[in-house]
């Protein structure tokens, strides 16, 4: 079995006959519908089915058609020469005398025939500051587990869009794993069925709709988002191998590019800066090495609505104009500072959002997302609520005006797209009265229209997935950005946890993790100044503070460090992952990173809060049997005594937030 296999499966529908000829219909199912004369039962029969190559894939179509209605459904299965993913995804249409109503219409539904005394899921869950928390379950027989985010914007907050299904014992590197991610910021939701008699597990994944049916026009098309699945009979960590190729090779804009290392301004000074104040942290970073200064939140607005260090986040969002008593030379300023020191120059903007306190609010007041009589439900700085990317007129503005910061701003290499509110105000004065469940579907697609936008006038721009942290950890939005945000906690022993659930599904590159002060702004929590580096430079290494706060002796050791990661960035941003041991298991956690010839290899020791020594033992899987290879161990202050017999990687870490870091390479 394989995943395309898999996909091509039959698609489950409310009302199909499974298995061909008996009369019993399917009652948990995929495509559930209510057609204009008021009936709810489809009978899908193939009508065709076609191949085709397209650029080292090969897509898949499968026509099919209602018995009675004029109803098709087409399924589309793609797969790739160079990875094991496989993307599968469905386009409805129909020509029925009036609107047809889908009640669910999932991506991926299908029946799996793999024989297993138990099936067990794997998820991320969390909120803010606490992301990617893996938790498992099983599912018994006759049960239905379902694993759904409804926030509509962060929906990767509350259940990642992505899951594994274990079919039988499993572990990172053994037993049958199914892989299942949706490509989607919007409303998700994800289902485990197993029969009664747990001879039959169905799957299904796809756009939530318990708000409410989407609303289907004659000769109009729904289009679900694509579902991402990859199938191994070798545990979770080759699914995570396959979907970190695939989004390197296929999806992201520049996945197969080495990411910079940059200085994010907002732990460093947050509102309160000056142009001294930022072109001070350009210095700072460029003298440790790093290659982009970013601007973060509080250089724009205008008048009584300028953000400041006195209006913070309560005022101006919306309003895309330079404040120019903050900054009286403009962007292309700074980004000419920055150009002066051999650093790109990267912003921050939230484009989905605005401030009832705001230029754009007074003008605009109907572009807001509301309930109609209802009052609005305000959100961070008690005035923020979500723009309605259902209406292509608030996209077309958001596009102009933003057009007009980057054209003033040359050399812009680098967009940082925060979210930081929920859709709590389900309603839109675009839509007509009898389409408003359709909101939660049409805002992601206006969103992917815009970013398509901005994406195809600027190609050259990378664009960070940031969501108050990690609300945008999802392939939907990577198809438009290359990395995300993990997490507003930049604790480094909290990131050891969010970085291992996220590394379940998305690549070292897509993680933007960062070095911060000591103590963490957010926890309080004081950890080494190393630990802080060997934590963040499993991901893509960047900086979250002010380089004057740090002392002669930390800079001449971030230097270090910093040339270290540049070096070896090649294997951890686009080499393969081999998780070694569980920071949810053991009292540290560790991971190691591979080229493709297995001759290169980089392995991370993180040790987490517990007092004593802590003896450590790995199976470095990853590497090549037989093979002779020479280890050393970079990053260091006291180096740790370690050996490396065959494939056997031995070491003891000593007191509470002590890790270390080896370089192998294979010897002659």
């Amino acid at each position: 079995m394989n995943g395309v296999e898999i996909a091509l499966a039959g698609y489950l529908a409310f009302g199909q006959l499974i298995p061909q000829g008996q009369q019993e219909i399917v009652k948990h199912a995929g495509l559930q519908v209510l057609h204009a004369d008021g009936a709810v039962t489809l009978r899908l029969k193939e009508a065709g089915r076609e191949k085709r190559a397209e650029g080292g894939a090969e897509v898949t179509t499968i026509r099919l058609v209602d018995e009675l209605y004029p109803f098709e459904v087409t399924r589309y299965v793609k797969s790739w020469d160079d990875c094991d993913a496989v993307e599968t995804w469905v386009e409805i249409r129909h020509s029925e005398g009036g609107p047809v109503r889908l009640i669910r219409a999932d991506s991926f539904a299908s029946a799996i025939g793999v024989s297993a005394k138990e099936v067990g899921v794997l998820g991320l869950t969390g909120k803010w500051a606490q992301e990617a928390n893996v938790s498992e379950s099983k599912v018994a027989n006759g049960q239905i587990v379902e694993l759904a985010s409804k926030a509509g914007t962060r929906d990767a907050w509350e259940s990642n869009a992505g899951m594994m299904v274990s079919f039988g014992q499993s572990d990172e590197e053994s037993g049958n794993v199914l892989g299942v991610a949706l490509e989607w910021t919007g409303t998700t939701s994800r289902r485990i069925r197993r029969g009664w008699d747990g001879k039959t597990t169905e799957v299904f994944a796809g756009v939530d709709m318990t708000s409410g049916p989407y609303t289907l026009d004659p000769g109009k098309v729904f289009r679900t988002p694509k579902a991402v699945l990859v199938w191994s009979e070798r545990g979770r960590g080759e699914v995570s191998r396959q979907f970190h190729r695939w989004a390197r090779n296929h999806l992201m804009p520049h996945g197969r590019d080495l990411h910079p290392v940059l200085l994010n301004s907002w732990e460093g000074s947050y509102f309160s800066f000056t142009e001294k104040t930022l072109t001070d942290m350009m210095d700072g970073v460029k003298e440790m090495g790093g290659e982009m200064f970013v601007l973060d939140d509080g250089w724009f607005g205008r008048g009584k609505y300028a953000r400041d260090d006195k209006n913070k986040d309560k005022v101006g969002l919306g309003d895309w104009y330079v404040n120019e008593e903050k900054l009286p030379r403009g962007l292309g300023y700074l980004a000419d500072e920055a150009a002066k020191r051999g650093l790109k120059f990267g912003l921050w903007v939230e484009p989905e959002m605005v401030n009832t306190r705001s230029w754009l609010a007074e003008e605009h007041p109907d572009w807001l997302l509301q309930e109609k009589g209802r009052p609005l439900a305000l959100g961070r700085g008690g005035t923020q609520v979500v723009l309605d990317y259902a209406n292509p007129a608030v996209r077309e503005r958001i596009f102009s005006d933003l057009d007009k910061v980057y054209a003033s701003v040359p050399s812009l290499a680098y967009i940082k797209w925060d979210s930081n509110q929920n859709i709590v105000n389900p309603g839109s004065t675009f839509l007509p009265s009898d389409r408003q469940p359709n909101l939660w579907y049409d805002y992601t697609i206006g969103l992917y229209d815009l970013l398509a936008k901005f994406q195809a006038k600027r190609p050259h721009i990378m664009v960070q997935a940031c969501a108050s942290g990690g609300g945008h950890m999802d392939f939907g939005f990577l198809r438009y950005a290359d990395e995300f945000w993990a997490s507003d906690d930049t604790d480094p022993f909290m990131r050891v946890f969010i970085q291992w659930g996220a590394s379940q599904f998305y690549p070292a590159c897509a993680m933007a993790c960062h070095v911060t002060a000591s103590p963490n702004h957010q926890t309080k929590r004081e950890t080494p100044l190393k630990y802080r580096f060997d934590v963040a430079m499993c991901g893509r290494l960047g900086f979250e503070l002010h380089p004057k706060d740090l002392t002669p002796e930390e800079v001449a050791f971030a230097k270090k460090a910093v040339a270290d990661y540049k070096r070896i960035r090649p294997v951890v941003q686009q080499g393969d992952l081999y998780r070694l041991a569980s920071p949810y298991e053991n009292p540290y956690s560790a991971l190691m990173y591979t080229n493709g010839d297995r001759s290169h290899a980089i392995v991370f020791v993180l040790g987490l809060k517990e007092n004593g020594e802590k003896p450590v033992s790995l199976d470095l899987t990853g590497l090549a049997k037989g093979a002779k290879y020479d280890i050393a161990e970079i990053n260091c202050t006291v180096p740790h005594d370690a050996k490396l017999a065959g494939r056997r990687l031995g070491l003891a870490l000593h007191g509470p937030y002590d890790s270390a870091v080896f370089e192998i390479s294979q010897g002659d």
